[in-house]
């Protein structure tokens, strides 16, 4: 199949998936209407291959990816989308038939989550493939849920199970060099793993809960313990959390049985796109129930304590968990 030209390939793959605003992408802008009494909420992520995909990954999962981890981030504000923008810088190398995958995935996750295309723009890159996207949202105004905010006593609750998407990602750069804990992994294991890295499951169903109950909240994206330290400093406080009470997935707990020097990978690793946020004691039964209602597992992990040293994480015995690198860092 022959390349298109710039103008073709946006009529062609992405104009379907344009949303109302957007003009069919023939303008060099949108409208986002405006709904009175509510604000605007905008994030925005950059993923690159070969940093936060694998390049040999399907085509479809990649822009799944790539808006469901901007998704995430709309939830832990307790935001609904309302749109995003896609800036695509294409490697030499891409094909047609690779760009109709694409934007397959990405309009059948736009439809899913009723959040439409809006604009953006397509360039050729001299490096690999670059995705970024500007995500939209509303909350009502005055109620976005943010990060700083976490006080004395609030427990401190994720969403879903924590570390199988760092294990996932371990799984395919380890069973590459044939590391001997890859070998006694349940292909369906290795499987639900590899499919948590590759497609995050972000908790919007969860944004009610979050602006009626939580005083901060965040997604988990450079690995809990990280992402824990970086809530609780904003308003001085910290935590002692046990590892055992932190969520994990069947999958998990046999890794960790089986290999426990991988307890770090899964608590450090990140990629998870969980939720982690602060709720009053008053308000945590409140929270559950909505949480349960909405479909989703919520698990207290610790209590909020003023202090201006970082969290600290305990093994099974009490002894504090010592890790060379906290949270997954760029630079």
């Amino acid at each position: 199949m022959p390349r298109p030209s710039e103008d073709k390939l946006i009529a062609t793959y992405f104009a379907p998936l344009a949303g109302p605003g957007a003009f069919g992408l023939r303008d060099d802008a949108a409208i986002v209407a405006q709904t009175p009494g509510q604000d605007i909420v905008a994030t925005k992520d950059l993923l690159t291959a070969g940093v936060h995909f694998f390049e040999a990954d399907p085509a479809g999962a990649v822009a799944r990816k790539a808006l469901r981890v901007n998704l995430s981030d709309l939830a832990a504000k307790g935001a609904e989308p309302r749109g995003f923008l896609l800036g695509l810088a294409l490697p030499g190398d891409w094909t047609a038939e690779w760009l109709a995958g694409f934007a397959q995935g990405l309009g059948e996750d736009a439809l899913a989550y009723n959040c439409p295309l809006l604009g953006g723009d397509t360039v050729k890159n001299l490096g690999p493939l670059a995705i970024s996207i500007t995500a939209l949202g509303a909350v009502p105004a005055g109620k976005m849920v943010l990060r700083e905010g976490v006080a004395a006593g609030d427990l401190l609750y994720v969403t879903g199970t924590i570390g199988d998407a760092a294990l996932g990602l371990r799984y395919r750069v380890d069973a590459a060099r044939d590391a001997e804990w890859t070998k006694w992994l349940a292909q369906a294991d290795a499987a639900y793993l590899a499919g948590r890295y590759l497609l995050p499951q972000p908790r919007l169903c969860l944004r009610e809960a979050l602006r009626a109950h939580a005083h901060a909240a965040m997604d988990i994206s450079d690995g809990l313990a990280g992402d824990l330290a970086k809530i609780l400093h904003l308003t001085g406080m910290t935590a002692e959390i046990t590892a055992a009470d932190v969520p994990l997935s069947k999958a998990a707990r046999k890794v960790v049985r089986h290999a426990p020097s991988l307890l770090e990978t899964l608590l450090t690793g990140g990629d998870d796109y969980e939720l982690l946020c602060a709720v009053p004691p008053s308000q945590s039964a409140a929270f559950e129930a909505r949480a349960i209602a909405a479909g989703i597992t919520v698990s207290p992990i610790g209590t909020a304590k003023p202090g201006n040293a970082p969290p600290v994480l305990k093994d099974t015995e009490g002894r504090n968990l010592v890790f060379a690198q906290p949270s997954f860092r760029h630079f």
